[in-house]
């Protein structure tokens, strides 16, 4: 069965806009543990202008399920997740000043950086998953490089899911059939919510992972944190 991963960037912006500590990243961390989260994702990026790096380490001792770390693998950020040893860490090719994540990795290009990272992680005993596009292409150059998992970004699935949900599912079934025929894991993320999220796990049930962050915490305006839990855990049964 898919596990639910929350992000909890927002939270974090949500704190940064007035100071202080409200709200508290990691009582909510906690909590959405305690109403059926499966692991807990940050992304710390150099600005700290939402997760910062004291957050991950408040975090790490306090988390009972997965706590994947997903990033830019820019020198400050391997020294924080090499310290930290989470379950997982995921390489992102974020720019600095990026608003969002809005692309994956090209495994080709960057196949020896991606190997010497991957490696790096490894020997501290961090799963690494890498972070593509829906290309059969990537995903085996995320293997040569000796990645764990691959996550598929899903923003083209979830832009295209209203016009076409067939069609905008197809790449990413090719693609992690390709992640399944390597042996590698599965993990997906990117603006998946209540609308479009079962649909993606019908059609690729394989997928070990998703991380949601910006939907669920906006479903949570409405209904509420704990039950909003509830209904993207229905949603990947």
């Amino acid at each position: 069965m898919t596990k639910l991963s929350v992000n909890i960037n927002k939270v974090a912006t949500l704190r940064n806009a007035r100071g202080g500590n409200n709200p508290d990243v990691l009582a909510v961390a906690l909590d959405c543990e305690r109403f059926g989260a499966q692991g807990i994702t940050v992304h710390p990026r150099p600005d700290e202008r939402h997760i910062r790096y004291s957050d991950v380490y408040d975090l790490k001792p306090r988390l009972a399920t997965e706590f994947n770390i997903e990033g830019q693998p820019c020198p400050s950020f391997v020294e924080l997740v090499c310290k930290v040893r989470p379950t997982q860490v995921t390489l992102v090719p974020d720019a600095p000043d990026q608003l969002t994540s809005n692309a994956g990795w090209d495994t080709l290009t960057h196949a020896e950086f991606l190997k010497d990272v991957t490696q790096t992680f490894q020997q501290q005993g961090i799963r690494v998953s890498i972070f593509v596009d829906a290309s059969p292409e990537m995903v085996e150059g995320a293997a040569r490089a000796g990645a764990d998992r691959v996550e598929l970004y899903t923003e083209p699935y979830a832009s295209g899911y209203k016009v076409d949900r067939e069609a905008a599912v197809a790449p990413f079934v090719k693609a992690a059939e390709c992640a399944r025929t390597l042996g590698l894991g599965l993990n997906a993320g990117h603006d998946l919510s209540l609308e479009n999220l079962h649909f993606l796990c019908q059609r690729i049930p394989w997928i070990d992972e998703v991380s949601i962050g910006h939907a669920l915490i906006c479903d949570a305006l409405y209904l509420g944190l704990e039950t909003t839990i509830r209904r993207y855990r229905e949603c990947l049964v």
